[in-house]
């Protein structure tokens, strides 16, 4: 199901990497392994639909978060612009777990010429500690990156703002997932691993 072989981690922590690709785009990827036993109904469909409403009530509702037939939306108000847009979802089920994957459209936080480029995931995946579930940006090209060759001051303008923002409401989503699902938070907080290679952001 997850084509970047996730390691086994400590099932109390947050992994995550985010790294600028050779090509300079973005890739970050977060995930956590839920006990079997607490697990049940588990699916990346949910996980989507936690992650909207996590976004919304992390932000005090000043991002707005919208699916319908076209596909999902996050702005800054009912009628301002998108902040990004993203394909309707796709899921693919096998029988070690489930992946949604959305396609990256556009969007304010997106160059302009990479529209259509990247894709947003969500994963559930069984293994022997339980059920892994991930979080996973691929291939994303942002605004502040402004190309394909980035600035050193744009990449650290980068990391210490947009990249910074998305690692950490997506360790505390999945910290939010584990506590909801077994009942106890976590004590161990996050950890880096490396599965890619690339810069860090």
């Amino acid at each position: 199901m997850n084509p970047d072989r996730l390691p086994e981690t400590d099932p109390e922590r947050v992994a995550y990497q985010q790294v600028l690709a050779e090509d300079r785009s973005v890739f970050s990827i977060q995930w956590i392994t839920i006990p079997h036993e607490h697990s049940t109904g588990l699916t990346s469909e949910k996980l989507l639909s936690d992650y909207l409403s996590y976004i919304e009530k992390v932000t005090l509702r000043l991002i707005k978060t919208r699916m319908n037939a076209e596909g999902v939306t996050m702005r800054l108000s009912p009628a301002g612009p998108d902040l990004i847009s993203l394909a309707h979802p796709v899921t693919v089920r096998s029988e070690n777990g489930t992946r949604t994957t959305l396609r990256i459209c556009g969007g304010f936080l997106v160059q302009p010429g990479e529209c259509n480029v990247g894709q947003l995931d969500f994963l559930t995946e069984s293994v022997p500690s339980g059920t892994r579930v991930a979080l996973r940006l691929a291939d994303y090209c942002p605004l502040l990156l402004g190309s394909r060759k980035p600035s050193l001051f744009r990449r650290w303008l980068y990391r210490l703002t947009q990249a910074l923002i998305h690692k950490v409401v997506a360790v505390r989503f999945l910290a939010m997932i584990y506590r909801t699902s077994t009942g106890k938070g976590l004590k161990k907080g996050a950890v880096k691993v490396a599965i890619r290679s690339g810069d860090p952001t």
